[in-house]
């Protein structure tokens, strides 16, 4: 049976406490990788760590959004990190996303769509005269046009993009039965999001806080 597929968000410049991370969630049973954001990447001695990460799976969660040239030169400046997966939102336009995609290389494209922190209402305020579902469909339809290699949406949207992206899934929004949402808006648990189809998960607070190991027997006992 093949392993379920979780990244770990990384969301600290404390290399201590991500060293800790990376130590604990070495697990048998579930395949972990690592999300770092742009807090991190960012940091001083952020950009050293990652590019001196051995034989792990890592996530440079950039998510770039600028004109095409900007994104292909972001992607090429960050190429000695050898990323396993970068993320670009699709709202930044097809010609951006088949360019970025163009020189990727071995880094597999992942296309943002609309985050989970909003909701319609959010949309509206921005301007958006569709709602979330509509604009993800789009989206998806755009990343699979652009020939990316994997889409990020809210759990609750999975069905409708596995219609028209047949890649890879990842999805964040992830929260235990009792957890708080956060910022959080569009949410389900790890066996909701892998039950709808999601091909990985995005994990941040609900494993890195508290008794991490014990964190992810909870995961590992929800998910049988």
């Amino acid at each position: 049976m093949k392993k379920k597929k979780i990244f770990i968000a990384c969301d600290t410049t404390n290399l201590k406490k991500i060293k800790k991370i990376i130590k604990e969630t070495q697990n048998s049973k579930l395949s972990f990788g690592y999300k770092f954001g742009l807090q991190l990447l960012n940091s001083k001695n952020g950009r050293k760590f990652v590019s001196n990460l051995k034989n792990k799976i890592t996530f440079g969660d950039y998510k770039l959004a600028d004109i095409p040239n900007t994104c292909v030169s972001a992607v090429k400046a960050v190429k000695d990190l050898k990323l396993n997966y970068i993320t670009i939102h699709i709202s930044s336009g097809f010609k951006a996303l088949k360019a970025t995609k163009k020189v990727s290389g071995k880094t597999k494209l992942i296309g943002v769509t609309i985050l989970t922190s909003l909701d319609n209402k959010s949309l509206k305020e921005i301007g958006f005269e569709k709602n979330v579902k509509k604009l993800v469909v789009q989206q998806a339809k755009l990343a699979s046009k652009a020939k990316l290699d994997a889409i990020v949406c809210s759990p609750q949207e999975i069905k409708i993009v596995k219609k028209v992206f047949k890649k890879e899934i990842i999805t964040p929004g992830i929260r235990f039965l009792n957890d708080k949402r956060g910022d959080q808006k569009r949410v389900m648990t790890p066996k909701e999001a892998f039950k709808n189809g999601a091909t990985a998960l995005v994990i941040g607070r609900s494993i890195t806080n508290g008794n991490i190991k014990n964190n992810i027997k909870k995961i590992i006992k929800e998910l049988k």
